[in-house]
């Protein structure tokens, strides 16, 4: 298993290196796509010049049409992840950092070149924008689902380390405008006019078109601790499980009548036994991988279509180009589970790769499973995800699964916060983000903060007597104080002193806790009490 993994390793930092080794790059999807991969993988050097050979040749001022949902995941995704990462890596950041960066600016320069999609009557974007021109006139109004509702993670990011609330704005926006527009039966179909907000494609499920959705309702609520993104979840879950679910798989079904349209299980959808775990509907999300692993077996990969009622393919559907997907859900589940039937799934992963589409310049698509045909072209989420979560299913020590038991404090100019604890949420593309880093770049904190001494010297007159308090965040920044009795852990409680102007954070010392605690209180901002 080891040689293997090397071996992969080996010919994935080698292509890696070939694409770095460019000389002119202006919007090259697959090098930042890839970057967090390489530090991952251990390879720091490599990081370090691709970070290098990015910031003196990407722009994104050019006269290019291009998706304002792959953009979002791959580019604006991925050079967030890279900048949070950044010092981890070695590179000496700027004073200011997480708060701000090359890397982030650049994040930020993508981001805005995609927020005139979202300038619609209902404001849901356009599926497609000029970098240069912004909406062309003749672009189409019809816009899958998954391109609606894939922004929260990223926007709410950028949001956070700039603060401009326009990107959080503009993705919550699209979010509720979608919850909205679902059936009475409480299904959101495929693809909808983002100028009529009449839906164009009435297919309902949870694979293509959809997707990832659902799965951002969930990332966000759990980045964001927001209870309302996962009340939208569970509502939708609900809905799912009567009207798509059959025999644990997941067809497809009318979004209005809730009537059989597709019996198909596309590779798309085997994202959802991890995004399960992440609500800890663990039972039900093993049964359903299992499901899916069956036909991994069959074809030695995952077709993009596989019709159930038949067991085999479906016609110009056989193609496997290498997705992420179910090791993606392998990884997550025997995080949850140490169930070892995840690491044979990831040992057949490895070794179908290696024998079927590896060649001399990198990992080839299969145009076809039941031959194993090639196609000359390698997906940059290849890069990005196949091989990021294959890497973390067996390296159980990368820092990447840090349960809170080593972290960085980080000075900043609001004050210092704690990165590098743990909890990274994943956007759809893979790239990590360290959800410590949103509570880093508080531009409001000095009045914040006086809204907080009043508070405790009411307090103070009240009871007459110390008492301790927990910050806590929400959806709106962290404007809420509670009694540490109501936090989730009760764990670093501080004591109060109306009289403390200087503010910064003891190296913290928390007992172990559950992992939504840890959501909870990892990288927000303590009071010391010195």
């Amino acid at each position: 298993m080891g040689k293997i993994l090397g071996e992969a390793k080996h010919h994935i930092l080698v292509s890696l290196g070939g694409l770095a080794r460019q000389s002119q790059i202006y919007f090259s999807l697959t090098l930042i796509d890839a970057l967090d991969t390489l530090l991952i993988l251990g390879n720091v050097s490599e990081f370090q010049r691709v970070v290098s050979v990015l910031q003196e040749s990407v722009n994104f001022d050019i006269d290019v049409n291009a998706s304002v949902f792959e953009t979002n995941i791959r580019v604006v995704g991925g050079l967030l992840s890279a900048h949070l990462l950044s010092k981890k890596a070695g590179i000496e950041v700027e004073a200011g950092w997480p708060c701000s960066g090359p890397l982030l600016r650049m994040a930020e320069d993508a981001a805005r070149k995609l927020l005139p999609a979202f300038q619609t009557p209902t404001g849901m974007p356009y599926g497609t924008v000029n970098l240069l021109h912004g909406v062309n006139p003749g672009e189409t109004p019809v816009t899958c689902t998954a391109g609606i509702g894939t922004f929260i993670v990223e926007f709410a990011t950028l949001s956070h380390l700039t603060g401009d609330p326009v990107f959080e704005d503009v993705a919550r926006k699209a979010l509720k405008t979608l919850w909205k527009n679902r059936s009475e039966i409480g299904l959101v179909g495929n693809h909808i006019d983002v100028i009529t907000a009449k839906w164009v494609a009435q297919d309902a499920g949870i694979g293509a078109g959809v997707d990832s959705y659902f799965e951002y309702l969930v990332k966000g609520a759990i980045l964001l601790q927001d209870k309302e993104l996962m009340s939208m979840f569970h509502d939708y879950n609900k809905a799912i499980k009567n009207y798509t679910k059959f025999d644990d798989w997941y067809l497809w079904v009318q979004m209005y009548k809730g009537t059989v349209s597709m019996p198909v299980f596309q590779s798309l959808e085997a994202y959802w036994p991890g995004l399960q775990s992440l609500i800890g509907d663990i039972d039900n999300a093993m049964r359903t991988f299992l499901n899916y692993y069956t036909v991994w077996k069959q074809f030695g990969g995952l077709p993009e279509f596989y019709n159930i009622p038949q067991g085999y393919t479906v016609e110009k559907r056989e193609g496997y180009p290498l997705r992420p997907e179910l090791i993606e859900s392998a990884m997550y589940l025997y995080r949850a589970t140490q169930d070892p039937t995840l690491l044979e799934l990831g040992r057949d992963v490895v070794e179908s790769i290696e024998k079927i589409s590896k060649v001399d310049c990198g990992f080839a698509t299969i145009k076809d499973l039941r031959d194993h045909r090639l196609d000359n072209r390698m997906e940059s989420f290849f890069l990005a995800e196949t091989v990021k979560y294959l890497y973390l299913l067996f390296d159980l020590d990368n820092f990447i699964h840090n349960s809170g038991s080593s972290f960085d404090v980080v000075l900043t100019p609001y004050g210092e916060c704690v990165l590098g604890a743990g909890g990274y949420i994943f956007n759809t593309e893979a790239h990590p983000i360290d959800p410590a880093a949103l509570h880093c770049c508080k531009k409001q904190k000095e009045e914040q903060w006086e809204v907080e001494d009043l508070m405790r010297e009411f307090y103070s007159l009240q009871r007459n007597k110390k008492f301790t308090l927990t910050r806590t965040s929400n959806k709106k920044g962290d404007e809420g104080q509670k009694d540490s009795a109501d936090s989730p852990s009760g764990c670093c409680k501080e004591k109060i002193n109306s009289k403390q102007k200087e503010r910064q954070i003891p190296l913290l010392s928390c007992p172990s806790q559950p992992f939504n605690s840890k959501l909870a209180v990892l990288g927000q901002v303590f009071l010391d009490n010195t």
